[in-house]
């Protein structure tokens, strides 16, 4: 029996959508349950999924088995002193945070619990936090994303998506933003409301909430996916893959998880700069064959990371 706990505010986020494809993917070898460990979870997801809140008062709690914590943590709380001992605890961490990684290294000796084993997404995850861990890269159902169908109507396209939320943008891609508008290239950001107030209305300029439209009906048009962030600081980075499964060249910032698969100027593009950028962006708008060509490579990369052998390799540590 395994149990996956996250918080599960965010039907976009990140962890949450790791949490329920994990989910997907167990349920056909064992017995999974999903547990909300936020007092905020998001209704819409408590809807659309079978996930539990732990309740000590009706005793709808964990019973034991595997526990497994995806960008969350069982802190503060009562229940686990009370619940019967896991067999196995596991930790999948998809930040940087340190203080979380702390509290799950120092175990309360009266709540006698297994050692943690620590799961990452990234090389590059593993390289920051200079610590050991399995590393896994979040599970992607890519079959659910097609190469683009080609649009001769539409305008040449790039796009990105994301949450909405602070640090997802950096500052200079404004007026990254305005250029592209300025040389006739459209933009489309779903998770981008919050640059209303910073770039000026165009015709070709779309600003979308996030959830509009899923992952892979946006992505479809799109010519080129473009990705960078501010502060915050992409572990893995799920939509740079979900966008090079669409057979798109990923145009990305060289500083996050998705980095360690790109290989620059073959399966999609890596800059230092705001120039680096515009010049990238500027060469796959005047190349179609080059867009075709890194797009195609792009998603090869998808599915050899994706792979029924991968997959069944990464489910099997959980099963063991």
């Amino acid at each position: 029996m395994i149990h996956l706990f996250n918080g599960f505010q965010d039907p976009f986020g990140g962890s949450d959508l790791e949490a329920l494809e994990l989910h997907r993917l167990l349920s056909a070898d064992s017995e999974v349950h999903l547990w909300a460990t936020s007092s905020s979870v998001s209704a819409e997801l408590m809807r659309n999924f079978p996930i539990r809140r732990v309740s000590l008062s009706k005793w709808d709690v964990p019973n034991g088995g595997t526990y497994v914590f995806l960008g969350s943590h069982w802190r503060n709380k009562m229940w686990p002193y009370l619940i019967p001992r896991p067999r196995r605890l596991i930790y999948v961490f998809n930040t940087f945070h340190p203080k979380i990684m702390s509290l799950t290294r120092r175990m309360p000796r009266m709540l006698n619990w297994p050692d943690a084993e620590l799961v990452l997404i990234s090389d590059f995850q593993r390289r920051m936090l200079q610590i050991d861990g399995t590393v896994h890269p979040s599970p992607i159902d890519i079959e659910r994303f097609s190469p683009r169908r080609l649009d001769s109507d539409r305008p040449f396209t790039v796009g990105r998506l994301s949450r909405d939320g602070p640090g997802k943008h950096h500052p200079d891609d404004i007026s990254l933003y305005e250029r592209l508008l300025a040389e006739g290239t459209a933009l489309r950001i779903q998770g981008g409301t919050g640059l209303k107030g910073s770039l000026m209305p165009h015709p070709q300029l779309e600003l979308f909430p996030p959830g509009q439209f899923t992952a892979e009906e946006f992505l479809q048009t799109l010519d080129v996916f473009y990705y960078r962030t501010g502060w915050h600081v992409e572990t893995f980075g799920r939509v740079v893959f979900e966008a090079m499964a669409c057979g798109l060249p990923v145009v990305c910032h060289s500083y996050g998880g998705y980095s360690d698969h790109i290989r620059h100027g073959e399966n999609g593009f890596l800059f230092e700069t705001t120039q680096q950028a515009a010049r990238i962006l500027a060469d796959l708008k005047a190349d179609r064959a080059l867009r075709t060509a890194v797009g195609l490579k792009a998603r090869q990369t998808v599915e050899q990371l994706f792979s029924p052998q991968a997959l069944r390799q990464r489910l099997d540590f959980y099963l063991r």
